[in-house]
Order: C-alpha cells, then structure tokens, then sequence
C-alpha cells in the first residue's frame, strides 16, 4: 500500500475532510491518513457565521441566520462524523489511524491515471444527468468537467510522453456504483453528486494547485477551471434543496445514507496520488 500523500497537509477552504478509501485485503477503509476528499466549502462548522471569521468591535463580520436547509444540516451533519476526533473534537468519530515514516510523491503517469479515472466517473455523471428526466435541472450547470479533462489528458500525455492508460478499477467500479444507485433512488445518487461535484471545488481545486506545483511548472489544466464558480455552486445548492423539500423522509435518509459511500469512491480515485 502506498504511504502517506504529500499533499495530506494542503490548507483547508471551509471544512475539509480528509478521507481515503485505502484498499486493503478486507475492502475499502476510511482513513484521514490519506487527502482524498473535501467536504463542500459551505458545509462549515458554524453554518451560522457570515465570512467565516470572529466578530468584534468594528469587524465586518457579522452573524446570519443559521442556515437550516438540507444540506448544511442532514448532509453535513453525516460528513462531520466521517471526520477524525483530532479533526473535529466535537463531531469526529472516526480514529486517527497511524501513518507511515516516508511519505509518497505521485508521478507524472499517477496523475494522469488520476484524471483518466476521475474523466470516467464525471461521464457517468454527465451521462445519468442527461439521460434521466428528473435531473434535467442538473444538465449543463456549469459543473461538467469531462470537455476539460479530454483536454488536459491529451495535453499531459503529448507533453510528457506518456500513454494514456486504461481507466482503472477504481474509476470503473464507482462510475458503475453511480449508474446502479441513479436506477434505485434519485435522491441516493444526489448525495453523490453533490459530494463529488462539490468536493472537487473545494479540496479537489488544492489538489490540482499542488499537483501543479509539483509536476505542472504550476500549469493550471482545465480540470480546474470554471466560469463565475461561486454562482454556479449558488445555482445547484439552490437546485438540490429545492429537490431535496420534495423528498419524504425515507428519501431524505436514503440520501443522508450515501455520504460514506460517496467519500469511498472518490477516495479510491484519489488513491492514485497517495
């Protein structure tokens, strides 16, 4: 198994998680040892501060309304507790698993492996969105990253002479998770989603930074490129509570239901750079 990432220690916008799914012989385990996915920006720790930052005398800063929608209260709440207790004290519940001595540095081929499986997975993606009526809301968002990818993977092979390489087990066994949940539950497949599509704007987008740095001469690909992103995000925020107010209760739970699952599949694709 592969060591620790280089990356494990990238700063945070808003509640990062950092979660992994490590293969080993008994499955998939959830480990903070490995920076693999990143809770959306909103999902912070205190929904109910305005700019993220103390208030005081004169500051700017100043209280809101806690936000008391879906996904900063029931989403949220089921991504803290995959959360270390070292990570957060108050809503962690996993255990710090130890690291090893020495820790990994991804190669040119792991990231393009990384993107080759990462490109699979948002072309199932893009391909439940726009085949399912009910998800009509969700197509060309902004979101869609498979027309970047194509690009940067094209780019990466010719510039450092690398073959493209087939997409790997991770890549296929979540794009086919996705197509097998989007068939048993609309609001299942949302919880997916929201995270990998979110997380990649968040954690996803220090990841590139330091990929970049470290392979790239600081080469930002299109991967991580979007138009105006705040108001994107705003949009299918706005767009999934809308759904999500619709949802019975048993709907809503299986959606909550997901979110390990969800973190697995992304991590296990980021596991190429750890």
């Amino acid at each position: 198994m592969k060591g620790t990432t280089i990356i494990k220690n990238l700063g945070l916008t808003g509640a990062a998680i950092l979660l992994a799914s490590t293969e080993r012989s008994d499955g998939f385990v959830l480990s903070p040892s490995l920076v693999t996915f990143f809770a959306p920006t909103h999902l912070s720790a205190h929904p109910g501060k305005a700019g993220g930052g103390g208030g005081g005398p004169g500051s700017s800063v100043v209280d809101s309304p806690p936000d008391t929608g879906f996904i900063a209260t029931e989403l949220r709440g089921a991504a803290m507790r995959l959360h270390t207790r070292a990570q957060a004290p108050k809503e962690g519940e996993r255990e710090v698993p130890k690291e090893p001595a020495e820790p990994y540095v991804p190669t040119h081929m792991d990231y393009l492996k990384f993107l080759v499986d990462s490109r699979h997975v948002y072309a199932a993606l893009e391909d439940i969105v726009n085949e399912m009526p009910e998800l009509e809301v969700y197509r060309n968002n902004g979101l869609e990253r498979v027309k970047g990818l194509d690009i940067d993977i094209e780019w990466m092979a010719s510039e450092y002479d690398l073959e493209i390489p087939h997409v790997g087990s991770a890549g296929l066994s979540y794009a086919e998770k996705l197509r097998d949940v989007a068939k048993e539950s609309v609001p299942a497949f949302m919880c997916h989603y929201y995270n990998y599509y979110f997380a990649h704007t968040a954690g996803g987008r220090m990841i590139g930074l330091q990929m970049a740095s470290l392979l790239l001469n600081k080469k930002t690909l299109e991967f991580y490129k979007w138009g105006d992103l705040n108001a994107i995000k705003a949009k299918v925020k706005g767009d999934i509570e809308d759904m999500a107010d619709k949802w019975s209760r048993e709907e809503k739970d299986d959606c909550v239901d997901q979110t390990a699952a969800a973190f697995m599949g992304g991590g296990a694709i980021n596991g190429y750079l750890s």
